[in-house]
């Protein structure tokens, strides 16, 4: 019998959009981040955050990181990176971001977490990401409906973190406000004195690695708190106040994340 291949055309081309259309799993992992102050690895948590593992891995496989600066030092609280790249020449680059992706608050930001920055909106994130200095879940795990954690630095890797982190800081104007530095050289920060990260490679690409490897991230519980409710007013008058009250503390809280454009 034979098949009459030209009836089947349109459903063969109808399989091959449905499968191009279903969602893509990422084949991940652990990463090294390679910089002039030494070598450090993450595991991703591509099974709990997958949307942000695979933003981060097409920024990783195109080499978008490549001769990225780490331009922004908190001590205390954050190192950042993944938004500006050095070309031989001051200020650093914009490197170009792909469309925003939808916000993922599973874990807490707790010490050695890596998570994606943002603007004031939720899901807002792009190519930037920070590495959690300290405990910051109080902040970081309810402000702007929480900052997405996507793994973790591990083995030693934190000594090379925290040698960025007690670098001197110079102010080169937004976005390089908190810039650290190897040397203060009198003038422009270039090659000899900015933390660049040279690559970004992949090195394990076992799907679940952080299971793989045992790690124990913390849920973000704090995010799923129900919003504490006002004290009951007893007085007659009262409840015009305490309304104005809470409409002038709801604008308030508007305005401040409007003018929110990174971690803070």
């Amino acid at each position: 019998m034979k098949t009459n291949t030209r009836a089947l055309a349109p459903l063969i081309s109808a399989l091959v959009i449905v499968t191009c259309a279903l969602p893509q799993e990422s084949e991940a992992t652990v990463v090294e981040v390679q910089t002039v102050l030494g070598n450090f690895e993450v595991n991703l948590y591509d099974n709990a955050t997958p949307i942000t593992v695979a933003n981060f891995l097409n920024y990783v496989n195109n080499g978008a990181y490549t001769n990225s600066i780490i331009h922004r030092s908190v001590p205390g609280f954050v190192a950042q990176g993944g938004g500006f790249r050095f070309d031989m020449s001051w200020p650093a680059q914009g490197i170009p971001a792909n469309a925003a992706i939808t916000n993922e608050p599973v874990y807490s930001n707790l010490r050695g977490t890596i998570a994606m920055a943002k603007t004031s909106q939720p899901d807002s994130a792009t190519n930037q990401w920070f590495i959690n200095l300290a405990n910051n879940s109080a902040n970081l795990d309810v402000q702007n409906e929480g900052f997405t954690v996507f793994g973790e630095v591990v083995g030693n890797g934190m000594d090379v973190v925290d040698a960025i982190a007690t670098l001197p800081r110079f102010n080169f104007g937004v976005p390089f406000g908190e810039l650290p530095l190897l040397n203060d050289n009198g003038g422009d920060p270039d090659a000899t004195n900015l933390v660049i990260v040279t690559a970004v490679i992949v090195t394990d690409t076992t799907v679940d690695s952080a299971g793989v490897a045992g790690l124990n991230p913390t849920p973000n519980t704090l995010i799923k708190q129900p919003p504490v409710n006002p004290p009951a007013n007893g007085g007659g008058g009262g409840g015009a106040t305490g309304g104005v009250t809470l409409f002038l503390l709801l604008l308030a809280t508007l305005l401040v994340k409007a003018t929110r454009r990174r971690v803070v």
